[in-house]
């Protein structure tokens, strides 16, 4: 978990500090007076005036830089800026020349889209970079040996283990991954396939299977590749199976009797006797020894099996300029996947319950330092921030563009009192917001 922290913390550490340096940029640009451009709050975020003391700050120039205690994001503060932390006497005044209000509407404009085209070319970049260094994965329908796994939501819908899905809706599936994107994400209404029994299905899936699979989705897999059960590679010291006597490199055959072939067999298995005693027979060398173990309240008896050897992705290295336009491609699919999904909140019943904060987002980072998932997800997490940026909420950035692009098309300013109090309003609707996406473990 500590390294999931420490991973989510330095990649928005680093998208946070790029956006403001964003809005810094072309601030000065037009020069405007900056008082402050920090890394985290120097105090109680969003109280302005509770705790005030940063960690570091040297001043040069007119700005003054440093790094605040309250390790929750960052800010530029630029000269009239009419934010919600403004003295609301001041919007009654004539703005000076170095103030952001004093400048023209274009300006003003590019100054506040500054952070979100820092993280659209970031997340670019970045994926640029990813498929550039490590390439890309797939796994083709063709080379799944077993077919799939189903979770519970899946075999409620009709699925079942070994199925073999190809096509969800119209769209055939050339990648196992993308089964459950293309079925809630771009409007799958079916799943259609083999059984492993060689039968044909095709499944309808309702608005309501789409919110299921939603919920279920942060926990569960939905469908995933189906593998033999694997050979144990270690097992932790103080849990239930060293207890047990069960060693690295035996094989579990069998749970309370019932043979053991496929990993999702001995996953249900042990999930039906949870903080219970199963009977386990494993296969050691050539001996059959059968052993007494304790199931943990996860259906968990705490081993790590080998890596995977039955299933087998298809690899593909990009040379330095083919990366830059599958990045571009990926960036792109990424941009439209968060339309979509802002979109399914509102279409697909339930799916506001799935929306997560801070603790979903650690829980996506690898347990283990893994520099390709960090950069990836901080790619993601850019085009994220900055869709999320743009969206018409007072107070976010696209709240001021709305203001701006109003008075660019009708030639009227919006007054800056009006902006005031919308900011004002925009603040509870954004702690709102956090609140409720911060508090999904209360949904779970």
């Amino acid at each position: 978990m500590l390294v999931q922290i420490a991973q989510l913390f330095l990649s928005l550490t680093i998208l946070v500090t790029l956006h403001e340096f964003g809005h810094f940029w072309f601030a000065k640009l037009f020069k405007c007076k900056v008082e402050k451009f920090y890394l985290f709050f120097d105090f109680l975020f969003p109280f302005a005036n509770v705790a005030n003391f940063a960690l570091f700050k040297k001043k040069i120039g007119d700005t003054e830089y440093g790094i605040g205690w309250f390790p929750f994001g960052g800010y530029v503060s630029i000269v009239g800026m009419v934010d919600e932390q403004m003295d609301k006497d001041i919007v009654d005044k004539e703005p000076e020349p170095h103030e952001l209000r004093a400048k023209p509407a274009w300006q003003r404009l590019l100054v506040m889209m500054g952070g979100i085209l820092v993280n659209l070319i970031l997340g670019i970049f970045i994926f640029w970079m990813v498929v550039f260094v490590w390439g890309k994965n797939s796994l083709p329908l063709q080379n799944l040996k077993h077919g799939l796994s189903v979770d519970s939501t899946a075999y409620n819908i009709g699925l079942r283990n070994g199925d073999f899905i190809t096509h969800v809706g119209e769209i055939p599936v050339t990648d196992v991954s993308k089964i459950p994107i293309n079925l809630i994400m771009n409007g799958g209404s079916s799943l259609s396939g083999i059984h492993a029994d060689g039968k044909k299905f095709s499944i309808p899936v309702t608005n309501n299977d789409k919110g299921l699979i939603l919920k279920r989705i942060k926990k569960s897999y939905f469908v995933e590749p189906r593998v033999k059960m694997q050979i144990i590679d270690s097992v932790e010291p103080t849990g239930y199976a060293a207890s047990a006597k069960i060693q690295p490199n035996d094989k579990i055959i069998a749970v309370n009797n019932k043979k053991i072939i496929f990993y999702d067999e001995f996953r249900t298995e042990l999930s039906m006797y949870k903080k219970e005693i199963v009977a386990i027979k494993l296969l050691r060398g050539k001996d059959t020894i059968t052993t007494k173990c304790n199931v943990n309240d996860e259906g968990k008896i705490l081993i790590k099996l080998k890596e995977i050897d039955d299933v087998k992705l298809v690899h593909k290295d990009y040379t330095f300029f083919q990366s830059l336009k599958e990045g571009w491609n990926d960036a792109v699919e990424k941009i439209i996947m968060q339309a979509k999904q802002f979109v399914v909140i509102f279409t697909v019943k339930d799916a506001y319950k799935s929306v997560g904060g801070f603790a979903t987002m650690t829980k996506a980072m690898s347990t283990t330092w893994d520099w390709h998932h960090f950069w990836f997800f901080t790619g993601l997490l850019s085009l994220g921030l900055a869709f999320m940026n743009f969206l018409p909420i007072p107070m976010l950035d696209g709240g001021y563009i709305m203001f701006i692009l109003w008075e660019m098309v009708t030639g009227k300013k919006v007054s800056d009192k009006v902006i005031y109090y919308a900011n004002q309003v925009g603040l509870f609707i954004v702690l709102g917001l956090m609140i409720f996406a911060n508090t999904d473990w209360l949904r779970d």
